[in-house]
């Protein structure tokens, strides 16, 4: 029997090009890649649903390498598809070689993206993945060559698909007939897709782009930021459970500010390496914190603050920042 593996990422795409193939009688195993961006979550939610085998597998080190400088560049945000699914499918690739599968298969659907699944993107990331002989795309097989598989007869090409476009209907309606009914929106699943993500990430590239690391990026999804000066960057957590994620990611870069004598949101001041935040900068993560307190309406809040792990508390008297000031700082 011949043994394919699917990418699956955990939208409905790559597991109806999945079921599709397991449907002729062949092997059909998933993998799916974890990263700073993106989990497996709903890959795991998919795959259960047409009973699939699932293989994790984490790159996040070499992921996060590749979207500081992207060969081919940035979507509409700050994501990076075709480096990314060429990344992907060399990752596979190799598994599938050391484990004895003899294809691949993606949910690609061409032109459904205008710039990563155009054919001239489907074509540079089947041959930048090393593996261009090996890939099968049978959501839109019927409008692309046939693939050495399906010459081979080792796939029915009269059994694949011809599907393009943005149009999500026949997918839908697929789903339907093989029985997949609870499946997330297209959008979903990889931060890099998302404009708020995507402005974050940008700023922290800016900034920091040799020195961002796995918990750089993971704090990005944290609350609101501000970006103070060149040096400075401020993190206001709106929840307990983001306070919970914040305290993991704490680094001796890091002040944490707190009100004294009001509730309200923690506040974390990250600073660039080696700096030592300024005066001003101080008084403004304070101004900051007392704004997302019950204090807010008050004259002066006391702001207590200190570094990770020290004992002694700094205070400072201020004033709280209006929605209006602040704005011009918030990423």
């Amino acid at each position: 029997m011949a043994r394919a593996l699917a990418l699956t990422s955990g939208g409905l795409d790559s597991i109806l090009a999945a079921k599709l193939i397991a449907d002729q009688g062949i092997e059909v195993t998933g993998i799916c890649f974890v990263s700073a961006f993106f989990g497996s979550r709903n890959a795991e939610k998919m795959a259960k649903q047409i009973n699939m085998p699932l293989i994790t597998i984490d790159f996040t080190e070499e992921h996060l390498k590749m979207t500081k400088s992207p060969k081919h560049g940035y979507g509409k945000n700050m994501n990076p598809c075709i480096d990314c699914h060429a990344m992907m499918l060399n990752y596979a690739g190799k598994y599938m070689e050391e484990h004895g599968y003899d294809f691949m298969i993606t949910g690609e659907v061409l032109n459904q993206r205008p710039m990563s699944q155009n054919i001239k993107s489907l074509e540079t990331v089947k041959k930048e993945s090393g593996y261009e002989d090996k890939i099968l795309r049978p959501l839109s097989a019927l409008k692309l060559p046939p693939t050495q598989m399906e010459k081979d007869g080792i796939v029915d090409r009269s059994k694949l698909l011809g599907f393009t476009g943005k149009t999500r209907k026949p997918q839908i309606e697929l789903a339907k007939k093989m029985g997949i009914i609870d499946y997330p929106s297209p959008a979903g699943g990889c931060f890099l897709t998302e404009p708020n993500y995507g402005r974050r990430l940008k700023d922290l590239y800016k900034h920091s782009k040799d020195e961002a690391d796995k918990s750089d990026v993971m704090l990005l999804n944290i609350g609101r930021h501000f970006r103070l000066s060149e040096n400075i960057k401020v993190i206001s957590t709106r929840t307990e459970e983001e306070y919970k994620t914040l305290k993991e990611l704490m680094t001796k870069d890091m002040w944490i500010f707190n009100t004294a004598n009001h509730k309200g949101s923690t506040i974390v001041l990250k600073a660039a390496e080696s700096y030592e935040p300024a005066y001003d900068e101080i008084s403004l993560a304070a101004a900051i914190t007392a704004r997302y307190s019950k204090g807010k309406d008050e004259k002066e809040v006391l702001i207590k603050y200190k570094k990770p792990g020290e004992k002694e508390d700094f205070y400072l008297n201020i004033e709280p920042a209006t929605d209006e000031y602040i704005k011009q700082y918030m990423l």
